[in-house]
């Protein structure tokens, strides 16, 4: 573990709190399914924040986890260092996340390198693994080992495609619309009216500009 000097008065009370976020449940559930995932003879830590940070400082463990999810030969660290040198382990550790955000793990969930490696925050550690394991279940490609339930799966975005034909169609009663006020003068027709039909055009506009760049 990271040798680092005892907190003092404002930073000790923001480490206390920040420590209070740890969750020893999740811990136990995150190390099983790490242990599951990587299907390798990796040796179960004891209880307890310092066991578990311990246990994923040098980033041997996370770089196989991050390996695992891939299919044989495309695995994007081919090569783990077990090293005691620090700056190897934080090197590992940097892959590791690379690697995470590359495979769909959001940039608000990654954890910071000093929250692993120095201890500072191992609940962000938690929420990265947590992230890591929603983003395999959802992509459900037959490398995820364990339970689905273990992790929620991501809602999907769901995208409306809108045809030629359907974008001139709303463009017509767009224009049907603003023909049946023909000879009112601006300042005659209503505010709401005026600023329904500006929006109606935008928004036809947009639809037909989206599907010609989605091409």
């Amino acid at each position: 573990m990271a040798n680092r000097g005892p907190s003092y008065g404002l930073s000790r009370e923001v480490q206390e709190k920040i420590e209070q976020k740890y969750d020893a449940d999740l811990e136990n559930k995150l190390v099983d399914w790490i242990i599951l995932q990587c299907a390798e003879d990796i040796e179960h830590p004891p209880p307890g924040r310092a066991h578990f940070q311990k246990w994923l400082m040098d980033g041997t463990v996370l770089c196989k986890l991050i390996n695992s999810l891939y299919p044989p030969g495309q695995e994007p660290i081919p090569k783990i260092s077990e090293s005691k040198m620090a700056f190897k382990q934080m090197e590992q550790i940097s892959q590791f996340l690379k690697a995470a955000e590359i495979y769909g793990v959001r940039t608000t969930d990654i954890f910071q390198t000093v929250d692993l490696w120095e201890g500072k925050d191992m609940a962000a550690v938690q929420r990265t693994l947590m992230a890591l394991g929603s983003v395999a279940v959802t992509k459900d490609d037959g490398c995820y080992r364990g339970e689905p339930s273990w992790f929620h799966r991501k809602a999907q975005q769901n995208r409306r495609g809108f045809s030629e034909e359907q974008l001139r169609q709303g463009q017509n009663v767009i224009g049907l619309q603003m023909g049946s006020n023909k000879g009112a003068s601006q300042a005659g027709m209503t505010g709401d009216f005026a600023g329904r039909a500006d929006h109606f055009i935008q928004e036809a506009s947009n639809m037909e500009l989206s599907c010609r760049n989605s091409r």
